[in-house]
């Protein structure tokens, strides 16, 4: 019985001892998110945001006095990897809190293991409306602007300045293509512009000229494209090459032409729309603030993936000092309804579906440079609460 209490209490110190570690030690943020393949852009930009955040953060003392520390998992942009390396951070690494994910099939795929695993996740990429619509979670988390939210200013834009357009659609085929198509055709024709066909192409397509034919034979004014990385570059130079721009208006999803793959792309983005929730023109003290920063630390300029990264860090820090807790449920209630700073302004978290809410624009491509055009109020861009789920 004696020897029974000796081990009793030595396994309550031990365990003691392994909560204050805990306690004391740095709040891990698993980052799972595209290092190799078409998607090596957005991943970069992604990791740039959390860093520039986490350092600033950390030099300020952390998070309730505990040091932010990020791990990296490559995901490829592949919804069977990110699952794979988000176990491996939820389950060895033992991480706090998970983003980074980029295409939305990842995020939706490892936001069911999140619920399985009682662990929160955030995407600052992601499009997909149905991850904060009808496949919402829980513990899932989005502080970007979701496809329909992009699709209001763009239609807002697209119907003032060419009424009644007849549009044709080219997306990358999975979910977050599928979707932002989906969203912007929706938007386009309640403001009176006439669909008249879509491509959905494989992710890493490397030669877009088959599909011109039925582009052309559609007769459109306006062509619609949500493919993202370098997949961009493959089809706007390419639509270039074949003379499948010329005379058409070019619009399409938010990060489909960014800094980081304009260069290559050239002057095939020339004119190029779309509705996006950051403008690094924006002339605020705390963008100039950020993008001063971001260009000093990483001798290149942010994008919207960089900048809603960025924001990430911040959010989840106003989080977790409210419910003064690491631990998901409280986490979880401290981040519905919650607003915070970012380099856009202040956002705030819906808590009815988990969707960030924020000013709109609509930014147009001149001379290698996004110069904002037209912009749409928060409440008006966000579109109505569709999940059922919480």
């Amino acid at each position: 019985m004696q020897i029974k209490k000796i081990v009793i209490a030595m396994s309550s110190v031990v365990l003691g001892t392994s909560l204050a570690l805990a306690a004391d030690g740095p709040i891990k943020i698993g980052v799972v998110t595209p290092l190799s393949g078409t998607y090596t852009p957005i991943g970069q930009q992604v990791k740039m945001g959390l860093e520039l955040a986490t350092k600033e953060v950390n030099a300020a003392g952390g998070i309730m006095g505990r040091k932010v520390e990020l791990i990296f998992e490559d995901e490829e942009a592949n919804p069977a990897v990110a699952t794979q390396k988000a176990e491996k951070l939820f389950q060895v690494s033992n991480v706090d809190f998970l983003t980074g994910t980029v295409n939305s099939g990842s995020t939706l795929a490892v936001g069911q293991l999140a619920e399985r695993n009682n662990k929160l996740i955030a995407t600052t990429v992601s499009f997909a409306d149905s991850i904060t619509g009808d496949k919402c979670s829980p513990n899932v988390f989005r502080v970007n602007a979701r496809a329909g939210m992009q699709s209001a200013a763009l239609a807002a834009w697209l119907a003032k300045e060419k009424p009644n357009a007849s549009v044709f659609f080219i997306g990358p085929d999975y979910e977050m293509g599928r979707s932002t198509v989906a969203a912007f055709k929706k938007a386009a024709e309640e403001k009176g512009a006439k669909s008249v066909g879509e491509i959905f192409a494989p992710l890493d397509n490397k030669d877009y000229s088959p599909y011109f034919g039925q582009v052309r034979a559609a007769k459109p004014n306006v062509i619609y494209t949500s493919v993202a990385g370098n997949d961009t570059v493959r089809l706007l130079t390419q639509m270039s090459e074949y003379g499948v721009n010329k005379g058409v208006t070019l619009v399409g999803a938010a990060g489909t032409v960014t800094s980081q793959n304009m260069t290559a792309i050239g002057t095939a983005a020339e004119g190029y729309v779309t509705g996006v929730g950051y403008s690094i023109k924006a002339e605020t003290p705390a963008n100039k603030k950020f993008v001063a920063a971001f260009q000093s630390e990483f001798k290149t300029q942010p994008d919207l993936y960089g900048t809603d990264s960025y924001g990430l860090i911040y959010f989840y820090k106003a989080a977790v000092e409210k419910a003064k807790s690491t631990e998901t449920d409280k986490v979880r209630v401290a981040m519905r309804d919650l607003e915070w700073a970012t380099p856009q302004g202040m956002k705030k978290m819906r808590g009815a579906d988990h969707q960030a809410m924020q000013e709109m624009y609509a930014v147009k491509v001149e001379k290698s440079e996004f110069i904002v055009i037209s912009r749409v109020p928060a409440e008006q861009a966000i579109g109505p609460d569709t999940c059922t789920r919480f």
